[in-house]
């Protein structure tokens, strides 16, 4: 069973690819020159509307080819980003972040536990079948069966449904062990994916692939997949949502992974559009004559993990760490201005409630200037010793120039900063294997948030036994708030209780965040519509994108 950790993982990895990076609301100024139009101050939800249909469109997935479109099996940027144009949830994810009834017209929540689910009639798969409840409780059982190895099964999602039952023709029930109020923002995600029964077992050890395929109720469907190329997406002309019915008659998808290949790609017209463009390319796009480079609204963090060893196992060497680095320097030279510097592992503006408490609450927690005094006095009596091992992915230079300033820091304060780079083949086991993590105090992340609510990240680093708590973390009052906040329904006494839950774990710092990235979307000018927040990893963004 894979759980939560693949997500870093995966993350990590695929970040690693472009070196790629971002901002979000409320940064610094951005550098003057072409930088200058990345300012990080108002990031977007949406681009321009398309004004009419497009015939064609080719666009590239950054981080390559997906290893597969099985739902259960979209855990990583190239398979979500197709996926998310093919295959729905019952609830859906807009660009704002708020979650919306879909392949469920309707959501109940008559109990702390209990989650009930009114399926929409009239949804059909691409083949014309119906889709019944019976292909919703299908698809929502797989990700209990070890069997079909679902990357989203973890003890805090899945691990606390107790069962999945259909209830009534067009209703299915889902009943949970604890309460969990994040529940049903999951659905947004392949957690809550339907699939249709019939074709999943037809397809059998094929399923996913470009032999097997899928069968969904997307805007899209697959036409083709010819590996090592592209993925070619036909438009649903029988969608069942008629105001949402795709505007693109055909998408191919690409999978060029190097820089300045993608910059040549983008400027030059061979392809239409990007999200997570290179840092490496912003120089080229933001000038460039043939398109527009847009920020984002995003959901991602780069922080260096502790894993409880050594030093860097100490928490007031970790905030001191975080004190003496320079991290808003880090957003505006190794991000090209395009990231703004982390208060906090949860985003600036990485909710969909609350804002009225996440809001002051993130701007109340210590601000990210450099301040070696306060620091210094932090980890006095504590220097000295044997070198911080920080481990990054050797082939990925964006993580040795951040590394580069925390070293730096540490020199300030009297502590060794050991970069160590280890191949991205080994590197993953970092985040599924203590033994891999085995003399090192540390090692870098680049990670997202599953859906927008720092409840649902903040536990998988600070619960006990969370799938991304990789130092031993365990605070017993902070254990009671994470229940107390699951069980708590209103959004607003919610956010109060995860306010206090974030300002804890930030005492402690088991990650030291370093900057929130953007989502940087780069489109041709003969094209639009798409969102540009972070959503294109679970929403189907393909679906409005049309003539400019």
């Amino acid at each position: 069973m894979r759980i939560r950790a693949t997500a870093a993982l995966a993350v990590t990895l695929g970040l690693g690819l472009s070196a790629c990076g971002g901002g979000t609301a409320g940064g610094p100024a951005a550098p003057a020159g072409p930088a200058a139009a990345r300012q990080t101050g108002d990031l977007l939800v949406t681009t321009p509307a398309a004004k009419g249909e497009l015939d064609r469109a080719t666009w590239n997935l950054p981080f390559g080819e997906p290893a597969s479109l099985d739902p259960i099996k979209a855990f990583n940027y190239p398979e979500n980003t197709v996926v998310a144009n093919l295959c729905e949830g019952l609830m859906r994810l807009d660009p704002d972040y708020s979650v919306k009834p879909n392949l469920a017209e309707k959501v109940t929540n008559p109990d702390p536990k209990t989650w009930v689910y009114t399926l929409r009639e009239g949804v059909t798969f691409w083949d014309g079948e119906p889709m019944t409840a019976d292909d919703v409780v299908f698809s929502l059982r797989r990700h209990l069966d070890p069997d079909e190895g679902s990357y989203w099964a973890s003890d805090q999602i899945t691990g606390n449904i107790d069962s999945i039952e259909k209830t009534g023709d067009h209703e299915v029930t889902i009943r949970l062990k604890q309460p969990d109020a994040t529940l049903n923002s999951y659905m947004v995600t392949p957690v809550g994916v339907i699939v249709e029964k019939a074709q999943r077992e037809k397809a059998g050890a094929k399923y996913g692939t470009p032999e097997g395929s899928v069968m969904c109720t997307g805007p899209f469907k697959v036409a083709s997949w010819q590996k090592g190329s592209k993925i070619t997406l036909d438009r649903n002309d029988a969608y069942w949502d008629a105001a949402r019915k795709a505007k693109t008659k055909q998408l191919d998808l690409q999978f060029i992974v190097d820089p300045g290949a993608i910059a040549s790609a983008l400027d030059t017209g061979a392809i239409d559009g990007s999200y997570d463009v290179p840092v490496g390319a912003l120089d080229r796009l933001s000038a460039s004559q043939n398109g527009k480079l847009y920020l984002g609204r995003s959901l991602q963090m780069v922080a260096v993990i502790s894993t409880g060893n050594g030093l860097l196992g100490d928490p007031a060497v970790r905030r001191a760490l975080a004190m003496a680095t320079d991290r808003e320097a880090i957003a505006q030279t190794v991000f090209a201005g395009t990231a703004q510097a982390s208060r906090s592992l949860v985003p600036r503006g990485g909710w969909s409630y609350g804002d009225e408490v996440f809001g002051p609450a993130y701007d109340a927690l210590p601000d990210t200037r450099k301040n070696i005094e306060e620091a210094k006095k932090l980890v006095a009596g504590k220097t000295g010793g044997a070198p911080i091992v920080i481990a990054y992915p050797s082939e990925r230079q964006f993580y040795a120039d951040i590394l580069s300033e925390v070293a730096n820091a540490g020199r300030e304060l009297g502590l060794t900063i050991q970069p160590k780079g280890v191949p991205s083949a080994q590197y993953g086991a970092f985040f599924s294997d203590a033994k891999a993590r085995a003399g090192y105090d540390g090692f870098m992340t680049t990670n997202y948030m599953d859906i927008p609510d720092p409840l649902a990240f903040l536990r998988t680093i600070a619960a006990k036994g969370g799938s991304q708590n990789f130092n031993g973390y365990e605070d017993p009052q902070v254990q009671d708030l994470i229940g107390k906040a699951a069980a708590t329904a209103d959004d607003t006494e919610r956010a109060k209780v995860t306010t206090e839950i974030q300002s804890k774990v930030m005492e402690q710092t088991p990650w030291i965040p370093i900057a929130a990235p953007a989502v940087q979307l780069f489109l041709n000018k003969r094209v639009t519509g798409v969102p540009a927040s972070f959503v294109y990893l679970y929403s189907p963004w393909a679906a409005s994108l049309g003539a400019a």
